[in-house]
């Protein structure tokens, strides 16, 4: 059974000055569509009731058909909270007792696995790069090699420190030869780039609602080979994706989950499917994201990375000449728009945008006429005195 498709809502948000809120275009949460910002509004609903086992089973089922996995060889797991802890849950439940982790590293999110993995104490080592910085495939298959105890390694697919999309072919074909799994962070490419989940080694992925779904945040999923869940170590009692897996198979929940969140996630999967499912969403969000790199070319604004390196989902670009990020962001934000600083050390020389969210080629194009505006302000010359 469907849960129950809320009244309209009259209105638009509004910030508390009464203005339109800003367009999100910071690697989530996103902005909403109209129909899953009213699903929220839908009625309250208790977690042990038939009502709420219709939508988890629906939103279940829904995340599957994304990449057309069967049920029989995947189980959808859902969860509440960010996309972190659904990594943190996919690492800590799913590496064996005797198993040994190898984190790739080129950026802040896989950087963070590995400081889950030591905080489980879960035997692990990285492959460390720079941030931003292609993946080194010869020293991976060296240290594949040279290591016979690694039993998975962890990968971030979309590393949204930069924009970069790592080549996730290329390492699952290395790791599939050795009988190795791929424990994936697919929190910001799931359902927007391409993902071989039955060729590719992959045993588990991770991913939130409120990224290239177009939910909310506050719900979270891991899809899992059912042989990986048999056979992993679950270290922590919340986060135990097999607890959370057998509960929900049997409609039911071990905990209480964030209901709501779950209501706007089941909505945007729906509107995921009526807009065309992964093949339209990708085209989507290449096409908003070309209109900015060319737009923002044309004002001399360079991308980080090369299109073909990067995912449609985010991009870098270096500041403008003579602005600094807090202009930059403050110029547009004024303007209706809200961007995404660099992290750590790329925080003084660059500045990201994301094309996820209820966003049209329109507003991408308000953005780089407000991005010239703010440039050709910084090039006037001041008055005479």
């Amino acid at each position: 059974m469907n849960a129950p498709t809320p009244a309209p809502v009259a209105g638009t948000t509004a910030t508390a000055s009464d203005r339109p809120a800003p367009l999100l275009l910071n690697p989530g949460p996103v902005t909403l569509s109209e129909r899953v910002r009213r699903a929220l509004l839908q009625p309250d609903l208790c977690h042990r009731e038939s009502e709420f086992f219709d939508l988890q089973d629906e939103a279940r089922a829904r995340l599957l058909r994304v990449y057309d996995l069967p049920a029989t060889q995947w189980a959808p797991v859902l969860l509440t909270g960010s996309g972190t802890a659904a990594v943190e849950a996919m690492i800590s439940s799913l590496i064996p007792a005797d198993g040994r982790l190898l984190v790739i590293e080129n950026g802040v999110y896989g950087e963070r696995i590995s400081a889950i993995a030591t905080r489980h104490g879960i035997a692990s080592e990285a492959l460390h790069g720079e941030w931003g910085a292609d993946i080194d495939l010869a020293a991976l298959t060296a240290r594949l090699d040279a290591t016979p105890a690694i039993t998975h390694v962890a990968v971030v697919h979309h590393e949204t420190t930069t924009g970069r999309l790592n080549p996730l072919d290329k390492i699952g074909g290395l790791c599939r030869q050795r009988g190795i799994g791929i424990l994936l962070d697919a929190v910001s490419s799931f359902g927007a780039e391409a993902i071989d989940f039955e060729n590719g080694g992959i045993v588990a992925a991770a991913a939130g609602a409120n990224k290239c779904l177009h939910g909310v945040p506050g719900a979270c999923f891991v899809l899992a080979r059912h042989e990986a869940l048999a056979a992993g170590h679950p270290r922590t009692m919340y986060l135990d994706l097999a607890a959370w897996e057998r509960a929900q198979a049997q409609r039911g929940t071990p905990f209480t989950p964030s209901v709501h969140a779950y209501y706007a996630l089941l909505e945007a999967l729906r509107e995921f499917e009526d807009e065309g499912g992964l093949a339209a969403r990708h085209a989507r969000y290449a096409a908003l994201a070309e209109h900015v790199r060319a737009g923002l070319a044309t004002l001399g604004i360079a991308a980080l990375l090369p299109a073909e390196q990067s995912s449609v989902v985010l991009r870098s670009y270096r500041l403008p000449e003579g602005i600094d990020y807090p202009t930059l962001h403050d110029g547009l934000k004024a303007a209706g728009f809200v961007i995404y600083a660099g992290q750590g050390v790329l925080s003084q020389t660059m500045f990201r945008i994301s094309t996820m969210g209820a966003l049209s080629d329109a507003d991408m194009q308000r953005l780089i006429d407000a991005v010239a505006s703010i440039v050709s302000t910084a090039a006037a010359p001041a008055p005479a005195r």
